[in-house]
């Protein structure tokens, strides 16, 4: 598996489910479209390109450049990589009629297509050190910022703190968690906003 320290930005949540079984990374599905309009996902894609970069994976048809294009001018400021795939003609086992163009998307690439496509844009897998240790779902639990009556106010503190978006999911959360400090530094974290705690929703 090739793992990636950049988030991965997708079209589609099929699209995201074929990387998750090549790649180890964080990946972000625009909603095809819907990323023109969807100012929460364009705040994460912006967090990303700032600390960690992104990388953007379309399809070769003219929708997935119109994506990339759009995704250009909306992210001012951090580091974007291009990944693209080849055009291969055919059709996705799930649909019953090929795309307009008749191109495949990302989901219907080849894994090995897939990651020549990641080395041919400079991306090399990064090493991981043996001894990490990821903030799991149970530390945000752990830490009162899930599954408690004060939960949702104490969550909202922390994605202020971090200058996130308030609609952000657990899985979101804890993904931009690690990829910005160690769970030792996630328990300070946690210790300074339930310390700074005033009052319950």
């Amino acid at each position: 598996m090739l793992h990636i320290k950049q988030a991965v930005i997708v079209e589609g949540k099929y699209d995201k489910i074929k990387l998750s079984s090549i790649i180890d990374a964080v990946i972000i599905p625009t909603g095809g479209f819907k990323i023109f309009k969807d100012k929460e996902t364009l705040k994460i894609i912006r967090y990303f390109a700032e600390t960690t970069g992104i990388i953007i994976l379309t399809d070769s048809d003219t929708a997935g450049f119109k994506i990339r294009s759009f995704l250009k001018g909306a992210v001012k400021n951090g580091k974007i990589i291009n990944v693209y795939v080849p055009d291969i003609f055919g059709k996705e086992k799930r649909k019953a009629e090929p795309s307009k163009e008749g191109k495949l998307g990302v989901e219907g690439i080849e894994k090995d297509i897939i990651l020549e496509a990641f080395r041919k844009a400079g991306i090399v897998s990064e090493e991981r050190d043996e001894n990490h240790d990821p903030i799991t779902r149970i530390d945000f639990y752990e830490c009162g910022f899930s599954g408690g009556q004060n939960s949702s106010f104490l969550r909202k503190r922390l994605l202020a703190e971090l200058d996130l978006p308030e609609l952000m999911t657990t899985t979101g959360i804890i993904d931009i968690l690690n990829t910005l400090m160690t769970r030792q530094e996630f328990f300070a974290l946690a210790e300074k906003i339930n310390g700074g705690e005033e009052k319950t929703e």
